[in-house]
């Protein structure tokens, strides 16, 4: 992603943004380094350290295949868990596209650049930009961020995920505490997104399919007389 030298602090979230990426070969041979920098830089508290080591034991013991697959499930498929930030905040409307473009810009001004096909509002992206600044602003940063991080923390705990350890600790390092965060229904994101059947009607919600009951709406012509806008099954 970003390769710039981290300040305090900084080595400890780049390691978070590296648990919270894709779980693939590279990351799983890294684990072991990436413990040893959590326990060197002690910005985490000892119990939250050990969260973490359980969590990269469990990803260097699973089968790779499953765990990939459990990753996908997890992060990919429900909006509650979505790494991408603007997710929780913008959700489908109009403001996400400018505020991904200022979020690319910031990043710009400070020199980085992100990997191709990357978006600026990915988790681990962010934790990169922010492993860059001075611990004050960095953790400053991380506290704007803590409602976002306490609704993903809810919704995995919820799960039983051990990726709620590292929302945990990105909580401890903004200096915020951990809160419940209600839950709400959703349907998952692949279903959300799904196109309607060609010819099976014209929405996928509340249309009439063919050989069911479908309104007739009828309203005035110019020409004078009445003009159906539906017709029935």
């Amino acid at each position: 992603m970003f390769a710039l030298q981290p300040p305090v602090m900084g080595r400890s979230l780049r390691v978070l943004a590296a648990l919270l990426a894709y779980p693939d070969a590279q990351l799983r041979d890294d684990l072991a380094e990436m413990s040893t920098l959590l326990h060197a830089e002690r910005a985490l508290s000892a119990p939250r350290r050990a969260e973490l080591d359980a969590l990269m034991e469990a990803i260097r013991l699973a089968e790779p295949l499953r765990n990939e697959a459990d990753y996908v499930e997890l992060f990919d498929r429900g909006r509650a868990t979505s790494l991408h930030l603007f997710e929780h905040v913008h959700g489908d409307s109009r403001e996400r596209g400018p505020a991904m473009i200022d979020l690319g810009l910031t990043y710009e001004k400070a020199g980085l650049s992100l990997k191709e096909g990357e978006l600026p509002d990915y988790l681990p992206a962010v934790l990169e930009f922010v492993s860059t600044q001075p611990p004050r602003e960095a953790k400053a940063f991380l506290g704007e961020m803590s409602h976002i991080f306490n609704a993903i923390l809810s919704a995995l705990q919820h799960q039983q995920s051990a990726y709620a350890s590292v929302l945990a600790a990105l909580l401890e390092l903004a200096g915020e505490a951990t809160r419940p965060v209600a839950r709400m229904v959703e349907e998952p994101l692949d279903e959300s997104w799904a196109e309607p059947v060609v010819f099976d009607a014209c929405s996928s919600k509340g249309q009439a399919k063919p050989g069911q009951p479908q309104p007739i709406h009828i309203c005035r012509s110019t020409a004078g007389g009445n003009a159906v806008k539906g017709v029935s099954a």
